[in-house]
């Protein structure tokens, strides 16, 4: 009790006092404000400095991130690099088949051919074998009219009723070159190039590589002859699935008859194949068989002006064989002889005045006419069937009643059956009474269907 006293006692009071009015007094003192000023200034400059360090920690921050994005996007692109690098460069490439053949050829040596001979040898021989070995029977007129029709372009047709031989005289004349022919069954849905030479797969990163793609492939490197068939050509539209190879069999030049095979290019390609085109070689000749019925399709004038036409209407009656050769001929050779017998047997003045005469008769009367195209392929036919054994006149007989006179079932068929007299008179008259009985034939037959 005596301390709490003391303790609120005056005196003690006033000297409480007194030291808090000192102590404002020095608070509030300049001196007192310039230190207050210099603490806040301090205080400030020291939170700019931290703001500044914390900006410039957030930039190296954002840099070594960026760096690092950079970074692992490079590595990114090097590792889907390398992983395509590794795709191209397995043995596992998308051509497998093709790069097989870049091998066999490599390791293979020299071809040897047996190019002594003619071409009416090469029709006696060839028919010969096809009886001995193969028990194939052919008229030496249709063997003459196929290895002549050779000579004119790399597409001919064969037609006849089923059962006369037409897969079997392709097929026959591979056997006697010592070269397989390639037979593709065309299917009814085929509608482009792909059908026939394959596709590349997405999913499984390779090129589904069809027979034909391999023998093209293969014949852009040998000299031998290539035949390939297209069974049953017209059960799909031809002019669909068979469109680029008919454009580019149009191209005089050879060496740029580019079939495209893919859109890119891989390290590992094969190696005739350049970006993702190989050249249509000349060597390769196809051979359609055709059927006329309702499950085909009509062939269009497209095709039979680019095509040489071949009818089987009957089986040959058989022969008896003493022996029989094969014969390894290479494509240099074939055309060398062609090219001598187009030199050797040109069509005689009187029968181009002739082919001319008829020309002129069928445009004015039918607005038929031969054209560029089929004149030359006469010029170019007719000598080659010479050197084979033939006529002048059976040839000229035998390509017009094909190529021209079939134009006439496009016409107007009630004005041609009436006009028919006056045609068979005039090529009488033009030819002779005992010649061209092909072109009156077919007359007469398209008489008959009218």
């Amino acid at each position: 009790m005596y301390i709490l006293n003391k303790i609120f006692s005056l005196p003690f009071l006033i000297d409480f006092n007194e030291i808090l009015e000192s102590t404002w007094k020095v608070m509030t003192s300049k001196i007192a404000v310039l230190i207050y000023i210099a603490v806040i200034l301090i205080f400030i400059i020291f939170s700019i400095i931290l703001v500044i360090l914390n900006e410039t920690k957030k930039e190296n921050l954002k840099k070594d991130i960026t760096e690092k994005q950079v970074m692992l996007n490079s590595s990114n692109k090097e590792e889907v690099h390398t992983n395509k690098s590794s795709l191209e460069t397995s043995s596992d490439n998308r051509f497998s088949m093709l790069c097989k053949i870049d091998e066999e050829i490599e390791n293979s040596g020299p071809m040897s051919f047996e190019d002594e001979t003619t071409l009416s040898q090469i029709c006696e021989e060839f028919r010969l074998y096809s009886a001995d070995k193969l028990k194939l029977y052919y008229d030496i007129e249709d063997i003459r009219r196929f290895i002549a029709g050779l000579s004119v372009t790399r597409i001919i047709i064969l037609q006849g009723m089923s059962g006369t031989g037409k897969t079997s005289l392709a097929y026959a004349f591979g056997k006697y070159l010592k070269n397989d022919t390639t037979v593709v069954p065309i299917q009814p849905m085929w509608k482009e190039r792909t059908d026939l030479i394959g596709y590349y797969n997405e999913f499984t990163r390779k090129f589904n590589e069809t027979t034909l793609l391999q023998k093209i492939y293969e014949a852009n490197y040998l000299d031998k002859i290539y035949i390939t068939v297209l069974d049953e050509m017209n059960i799909a539209r031809i002019e669909y699935y068979f469109a680029e190879f008919l454009s580019l069999l149009e191209l005089p030049d050879y060496n740029k008859r580019y079939l495209d095979v893919v859109s890119d290019e891989w390290n590992t390609d094969p190696k005739l194949l350049q970006k993702g085109r190989i050249i249509l070689p000349k060597n390769m000749w196809f051979i359609g068989t055709a059927n006329n019925d309702d499950s085909t399709f009509a062939i269009s004038d497209k095709v039979y002006d680019r095509a040489m036409v071949l009818n089987l209407d009957k089986k040959a009656t058989p022969f008896r064989v003493k022996e029989s050769n094969q014969r390894m001929l290479s494509e240099t050779k074939f055309e060398e002889l062609i090219k001598k017998a187009q030199k050797v047997y040109k069509i005689t003045e009187r029968n181009l005045r002739r082919i001319k005469t008829i020309d002129k008769y069928l445009t004015d009367k039918y607005q038929i006419t031969f054209g560029n195209r089929i004149m030359q392929q006469i010029k170019n036919y007719v000598p080659v069937m010479i050197a084979c054994g033939g006529s002048e006149l059976g040839a000229i007989d035998d390509i017009l009643s094909k190529k021209v006179l079939r134009k006439l079932e496009t016409k107007n068929m009630v004005y041609v059956k009436s006009t028919i007299p006056d045609l068979i008179s005039f090529i009488e008259e033009l030819f002779g009474e005992e010649e061209m009985l092909l072109c009156k034939e077919y007359i007469k037959q398209i008489e008959i269907n009218a």
